[in-house]
């Protein structure tokens, strides 16, 4: 049945991989029209999605153009995870395990790749989930560090009656700055001991890199995570323009709605490349702080408008001048979608030793302003601050102007809209003794009193 199954979905070689809050219908649509082959929702708790039917309702969506399709599922209760997959049956081709997320939330649910070690509980979860459906169980899962014992793991698996298995190539430690190179020969290991359909995740960000990893590992199809959420157009093999790829994307989330913060992870991670450069910044706090359709396409055209004349050849980038949109060129314009590179566990140990030693050495620092007086390392962080965004240098929180009380005795700072330049502690002081208002801080004091008169005068009558 594993590989019947799969040859009845087409043996999808270009896979789309389950993404929390980014593998969402619309963006499934968008990577499908350009060269996916298959695509996973994105993980759901299974415990959560068979109690609320708010969160169901919420969270799967699906359509016709949405096939093969593989619905993930997380969770350490077989039962739970059995009910789950029932709800979901008829609407997708295969039901997916997470066993491989390696997230601190995972480890307190037990769930993801922390049930790597609990073969046991996994083989029931497997089997039971296997019973249940009518639909095939697949698991996507990472490596342990020696090759032979994953090798066993998957094994083990199979066994179990996982029907596809998808290996990315990196442990559960590998993640964040300590992600690192994802091992193919891992991958390779597991491909030759199965006889069940294997995924290849980890190194993909480019059509070559795809290419060089089904040659090397003889796997049935590669996924891809990171590479696809800056080009969704990565099993195309083309580099295209980052507007026209968010602004096709923002059609189809017209056509299906999804949260605001999906729409502003994705044109993050396609503009990654724009957002480098400072003169941005405010494109930049446009898509930050965006709330509906049309701030998000206005980001689109802002961007298109201040690059199109270079990307047309109407105005010379520099190096950027010769640009190649198709094959497998990575050296591109920042307007171009095109991988994000992480720098090395090496690097970053390297980056983070060298900030330490900096801040050692910072502390011991005497630190100057401008006309040369000593001042405290906070003081200068304000100034740096202020040095950086001078626009701002006058403009304060609260519509402070920096100034103190004027109370010789307060060191309190001065309220900006006090009508006798107190701070609000001192003006209330005032306000009290003296019998008056103060509209900045809004005080009403007299106000008050004569009102309590006239109510009093009203009663005695």
């Amino acid at each position: 049945m594993s590989l019947e199954w799969f040859e009845l979905i087409g043996k999808p070689r270009f896979v789309v991989a389950p993404m929390v809050d980014a593998s969402e219908l619309a963006w499934r649509l968008l990577c499908r029209r350009h060269g996916a082959e298959l695509c996973y929702t994105p993980m759901f708790h299974s415990n959560v999605f068979t109690k609320d039917p708010k969160y169901r309702k919420d969270s799967f969506i699906t359509c016709e153009e949405d096939r093969p399709l593989i619905v993930q599922f997380c969770g350490n209760n077989p039962e739970v995870l059995a009910t789950a997959a029932k709800m979901v049956q008829d609407s997708c081709d295969a039901i997916d395990i997470n066993l491989g997320c390696p997230q601190s939330i995972a480890k307190r649910g037990k769930y993801g790749s922390f049930l790597q070690d609990d073969w046991k509980l996994l083989q029931d979860i497997v089997k039971t989930m296997s019973q249940a459906v009518s639909v095939p169980i697949t698991c996507k899962v990472r490596i342990f560090d020696d090759v032979e014992k994953s090798v066993q793991y998957a094994l083990m698996l199979q066994e179990a009656g996982c029907k596809l298995l998808t290996v990315h190539g990196r442990t559960r430690e590998q993640k964040g700055p300590l992600t690192g190179i994802a091992s193919w020969e891992h991958i390779k290991a597991v491909r030759e001991a199965v006889s069940i359909p294997v995924i290849a995740n980890g190194n993909i960000q480019c059509l070559e890199d795809v290419y060089r990893c089904l040659e090397y590992t003889k796997v049935d199809a590669i996924m891809s995570a990171e590479g696809i959420l800056t080009n969704p157009a990565l099993f195309e093999g083309i580099n295209p323009v980052s507007w026209d790829m968010a602004l096709e994307y923002l059609e189809l989330v017209e056509k299906y709605p999804c949260p605001t913060s999906y729409i502003r992870g994705h044109l993050f991670k396609i503009f990654h490349k724009i957002f480098t450069f400072q003169d941005n910044s405010d494109i930049r706090q446009l898509l930050a702080v965006g709330q509906i359709l049309d701030d998000f396409k206005q980001v689109c055209l802002k961007i298109k408008e201040k690059y199109v004349q270079y990307h047309e050849g109407k105005i010379n980038f520099g190096s950027y001048e010769s640009i190649t949109r198709n094959g497998f060129n990575l050296i591109l314009p920042p307007w171009i979608c095109q991988p994000y590179v992480r720098i090395s566990p090496e690097e970053h140990t390297k980056k983070m030793d060298t900030i330490s030693k900096c801040q050692v050495i910072e502390s011991k620092r005497i630190f100057e302003d401008p006309d040369g007086n000593v001042i405290s390392r906070k003081k200068m962080k304000k100034l740096r601050k202020i040095m950086r965004r001078p626009e701002k240098e006058e403009r304060q929180q609260n519509g402070r102007s920096g100034e103190i009380c004027i109370n010789n005795t307060c060191p309190n700072p001065l309220g900006g809209k006090c009508e006798y330049q107190f701070c609000k502690k001192c003006c209330k002081n005032k306000c009290y003794e003296e019998d008056l208002d103060c509209k900045g801080h809004r005080i009403l004091v007299h106000t008050r009193r004569e009102m309590a008169k006239k109510y009093s005068k009203e009663l005695t009558r």
